[in-house]
């Protein structure tokens, strides 16, 4: 049986990073394996390693309560 000091998971020599897009201003921002959120550099905004679900994936109304515009911009389409 090994005896780990500390958990290996958490080892600096195993970090991963993502890119994620600010969910405000669409800046990329690095979020390390370690970390469930990071701050945005550009606009202050937290954000976070995934992405929380929201109405717009659930809800047969949100297109229309939202606008189409402000749907699309939230679905990540142009």
């Amino acid at each position: 049986m090994r005896v780990y000091r500390q958990c290996p998971g958490q080892d600096s020599r195993n970090l991963r990073v993502e890119l994620h897009k600010c969910p405000n201003c669409g800046h990329e921002v690095e979020i390390f394996s370690d970390e469930i959120k990071v701050r945005c550099s550009r606009c202050g905004e937290n954000v976070f390693r995934e992405r929380t679900p929201s109405c717009i994936d659930w809800c047969a109304s949100a297109r229309q309560c939202l606008g189409e515009e402000r749907w699309r911009r939230l679905k990540g389409e142009s």
